[in-house]
C-alpha cells in the first residue's frame, strides 16, 4: 500500500466517523434534556417522546432514499447535502419558540441524518478490503457505538451548565470540522444516466411509519378505540404494505427486496431489530427515571453511562479484529445475551436508586455485551453484500435499527404505564432485556461464519 492510498483510508475512515457520529449522538443526546424541554416548552411524556421520535420517523424512512443515492450520485456528494441540511435543521431546533416548532425542526434534522449513515459506511466497504475492512469497520463501531452512550453525558453537562438549546446549536462545530475534511476527498464518479429517484416509495415509507407511530405514542391520550388512533393506524399499515408493494414492482427501489434473499442480511437484520429497540427502549427510560425518580441532575443521569463508552472505545477494535478472525457468529450470539443480563440486574434498584449498588453493575454487563455485539453486527450484514451496493445495504440495516427504535421508544409508555416509577422502570428493564436475548438467539441460530457466507453470496 502507497502512502497516498494509506492517507486516503485515514482520511476517509476520519470522515465516515465523524459524518455518522453527528447523526447517531443526535438520536440519544436528546434524552437527558427532555425534562428540561418540556418545562419551558411545556408538554409531558407525549410530547418528550415525539421530540425522539420525530428525528427518527424521517431517519428511518429516508435513510433507504438516502442508500439509493449514496450509490446512484456519490457518497461524497450526498455526504456533503446531508452535512450541510443537518446544521440548517440544528439551528432551527435550537431557536425553536414552541414544541411543535422543535418537533418540526426535529423531523427535518432527521431528513439530513438520513444522508449521513449509509454514505459514510458507503466509503468504508468502497475504501477498504479484507482484513483492513474489519479493523476499519471496528474502529468506526467503537467510536460510533459512543455516541449512543455519550450522547446522554453531553447534553447533561449542556443542559446543566448552559440550556437544553446547546444541545443542538453545538452540532455547528463537528459539522463545519467535517466539511473541512470532506473536502480533501477525491471527486465523486459522474452519475449513471439512467439513476431515478423513488419517490413514491420514500412516501410510502415515511406514511407507514409516521402514522403507525402516532398512534402508539397519542394512544395513552385518546385510547384505543378512538378514530383519532385508529384511522391512522389502518392507513399506515396499509401505507407500509403499499409500501412492500411498490418496492417488489418498481425497476429502482430503494429497498431491493433481492438484498433480503442472503442469509445473513436478513438474519442480520431480524437481530438488528431486537437489539437497538432495546437499546432505545432501555436507554430512553434509564435516563429519564434517572431524573424523574432518582432525583439525578442531567449531567448526573449522562454519566450513569459512561462505563458503556469506555468500554466500546478500549474493546470495539479488538473485538472487530477477533470476528475478523473467527467470523461474527458467537459474538453476535453471546454479546446481546450479555448485554440483556445487565438490564435484568438492573431489577435492583429501588425508590432510593442508588448507583453504585443498584445501576453501575447492570451498566457495566451491558457495556460489554454491547461492545462485543456491535462490530461484528455491522460486519456480518455488510460484508455479505457485494460493494457496488453497500451504500444502499447500510441503508436498510440503519433503517431497520432506527425503525425498531423509534417503535420501541413509541411503545414506552404502553410498557411503563402512565407514570415512570420504579415498578415501570423494571417494566422497561425486563422488556429491554428479553429483546436482547432474544436478539442474541437470532444471530446463534441463523449467522454462518465467512465460508458459509461466500457460498450463500454466489447462490443468491
Amino acid at each position: 500500500m502507497t502512502s497516498s492510498s494509506a492517507g486516503t483510508q485515514r482520511l476517509v475512515l476520519v470522515v465516515a466517523v465523524l459524518a455518522s457520529f453527528i447523526a447517531f449522538l443526535d438520536g440519544t443526546v436528546i434524552n437527558v434534556a427532555l425534562p428540561a424541554i418540556t418545562r419551558e416548552l411545556g408538554g409531558g411524556i407525549a410530547t418528550q417522546q415525539w421530540v425522539v421520535d420525530a428525528y427518527l420517523i424521517t431517519l428511518g424512512g429516508i435513510i433507504l432514499l438516502a442508500g439509493s443515492l449514496s450509490d446512484a450520485f456519490g457518497r461524497r456528494r450526498v455526504l456533503f447535502w446531508g452535512l450541510v441540511g443537518f446544521a440548517a435543521a440544528s439551528v432551527l431546533c435550537a431557536l425553536a419558540p414552541s414544541a411543535p416548532f422543535l418537533i418540526g425542526a426535529r423531523g427535518l434534522q432527521g431528513v439530513a441524518g438520513a444522508l449521513l449513515v449509509p454514505s459514510s459506511l458507503a466509503l468504508i466497504f468502497s475504501t477498504f478490503s479484507g482484513a483492513g475492512q474489519a479493523r476499519a469497520i471496528g474502529t468506526w463501531t467503537a467510536w460510533t457505538s459512543t455516541a449512543f452512550i455519550a450522547g446522554p453525558l453531553i447534553g447533561g453537562l449542556l443542559v446543566d451548565l448552559s440550556s437544553w438549546r446547546l444541545v443542538f446549536a453545538i452540532n455547528i462545530v463537528p459539522i463545519a470540522a467535517t466539511l473541512i475534511l470532506l473536502a480533501r476527498l477525491p471527486r465523486d464518479p459522474a452519475a449513471d444516466a439512467g439513476t431515478r429517484v423513488d419517490i413514491v416509495g420514500a412516501v410510502l415509507g415515511v406514511l407507514g411509519l409516521a402514522l403507525a407511530v402516532f398512534a402508539l405514542i397519542e394512544q395513552g391520550n385518546f385510547g384505543w378505540g378512538s378514530p383519532v388512533i385508529l384511522i391512522p393506524l389502518g392507513v399506515g399499515l396499509v401505507c407500509f404494505a403499499a409500501f412492500i408493494g411498490h418496492e417488489r414492482r418498481t425497476r429502482q427501489p430503494m429497498m431491493p427486496l433481492s438484498l433480503f434473499q442472503v442469509r445473513n442480511f436478513w438474519v442480520g437484520n431480524v437481530a438488528t431489530t431486537f437489539i437497538y429497540a432495546a437499546l432505545s427502549l432501555g436507554s430512553f427510560i434509564l435516563a429519564v427515571f434517572l431524573q424523574q425518580v432518582g432525583g439525578y441532575s442531567a449531567t448526573l443521569a449522562g454519566l450513569a453511562l459512561l462505563p458503556v463508552s469506555i468500554l466500546s472505545i478500549a474493546l470495539s477494535g479488538l473485538v472487530g479484529r477477533l470476528a475478523g478472525r473467527f467470523g461474527p457468529r458467537l459474538f453476535m450470539c453471546v454479546g446481546p445475551i450479555t448485554a440483556g443480563i445487565g438490564f435484568f440486574t438492573m431489577l435492583r434498584v429501588d425508590q432510593s436508586v442508588t448507583y453504585f449498588s443498584s445501576v453501575l453493575p447492570g451498566v457495566v454487563i451491558f457495556g460489554l455485551g454491547l461492545t462485543i455485539t456491535v462490530a461484528p453486527l455491522t460486519s456480518a450484514i455488510l460484508g455479505a453484500i457485494e460493494p457496488s451496493r453497500a451504500g444502499i445495504a447500510s441503508a436498510v440495516n440503519n433503517a431497520v435499527s432506527r425503525v425498531a427504535g423509534l417503535v420501541a421508544i413509541a411503545a414506552a409508555s404502553i410498557i411503563v404505564g402512565p407514570v415512570l416509577d420504579v415498578e415501570g422502570f423494571h417494566r422497561a428493564a425486563i422488556a429491554t432485556g428479553i429483546l436482547l436475548v432474544g436478539g442474541g438467539i437470532v444471530s446463534g441460530l441463523g449467522i454462518q461464519n465467512p465460508m458459509s457466507v461466500a457460498t450463500d453470496k454466489l447462490q443468491a
